[in-house]
């Protein structure tokens, strides 16, 4: 679930649910309430990392933050942790129904003690920072989106 304090309706409130159907497939739907407005979610996990190669996947969701209601994106995503620093990095090609075109969103998640991370990352349009704890099974975040407005999200696994 997260919260983002915007004066758009849309992405004030939003919650996602994944389902993993297989080990390199899952599928879900998010739910904006202000909106009313169901989307369907899905990640196909092409190629699993290793030390030498990247993570591939394939997914859609939908479009940015403060998108409009509707707007989908499609991307392919390569992530990679860095095998002796701290540091994982991501960068996609994305179709946005919103900008009617491709975005190439990018992102570095330097790694803290304890569990917890920060960051940086670009959206295709606009720049966000992130402040992470992850625990076994649940996990929060303090957003700072557009690097203008504050926002929370908290995730469980079960």
């Amino acid at each position: 679930m997260r919260w983002v304090d915007v004066d758009l309706d849309r992405p004030r409130w939003r919650s996602t649910f994944y389902y993993r159907l297989h080990q390199r497939f899952q599928v879900g739907v998010e739910y904006n309430p202000a909106a009313s407005e169901f989307s369907p979610l899905g990640t196909l996990f092409l190629l699993t990392e290793t030390e030498q190669r990247p993570a591939l996947f394939l997914g859609t969701s939908s479009d940015r933050i403060g998108s409009p209601e509707g707007t989908q994106s499609t991307y392919l995503t390569a992530s990679k942790h860095h095998p002796r620093w701290p540091i994982s990095a991501y960068i996609s090609i994305n179709y946005s129904e919103w900008d009617g075109g491709v975005n190439i969103p990018f992102g570095i998640e330097v790694e803290l003690p304890k569990g917890f991370s920060v960051r940086p990352m670009y959206d295709g349009q606009r720049t966000h920072l992130t402040f992470n704890y992850g625990g076994q099974h649940i996990g929060a975040s303090l957003l700072w989106v557009w690097l203008e407005r504050v926002g929370v999200a908290v995730s469980w696994r079960f």
